[in-house]
């Protein structure tokens, strides 16, 4: 099996932008950005999704995008951001190895925000709850 993009960037063998590392992450600026300064932050350590990571390293990965987040949007002179993680081809996932997406917005920059579906009433909004909770664990 060929080796992911992101590992071949933590290996040396990619070049990218990079505005962090440590032993264990990296984060480098998105060869597609949504917006100047769209910043990935991964652990170095390969995991194809997000729910498949140990919760104590996916709390490892967020304090550090917490900790980068500041400077990212400083770089690029706004204050304002969007945190995403796609898990899933269906969700928009290309690269299947865990990375948080950090997306600087900038005034009038012409990104949309996410509007989706309504539910028809309380009562289908509670039963989607309810399904949801039933299947949560721990």
């Amino acid at each position: 099996m060929d080796e992911c993009i992101f590992c071949k960037i933590v290996s040396g063998e990619l070049q990218a932008a990079k505005v962090y590392e440590d032993a264990d992450y990296l984060a480098f600026l998105d060869i597609r950005p949504v917006s100047p300064g769209h910043t990935l932050v991964i652990p170095k350590q390969h995991s194809d999704r997000f729910e498949a990571m140990p919760p104590e390293e996916a709390g490892k990965l967020f304090a550090l995008v917490r900790k980068l987040t500041p400077g990212i949007i400083a770089g690029v002179g706004t204050n304002s951001y969007n945190i995403g993680v796609n898990s899933g081809p269906v969700a928009g996932q290309v690269v299947f190895h865990v990375h948080v997406h950090v997306m600087p917005r900038l005034p009038k920059d012409g990104l949309a925000l996410w509007l989706g579906h309504e539910y028809e009433s309380d009562a289908a909004c509670e039963q989607v709850a309810q399904k949801i909770r039933q299947t949560i664990k721990g």
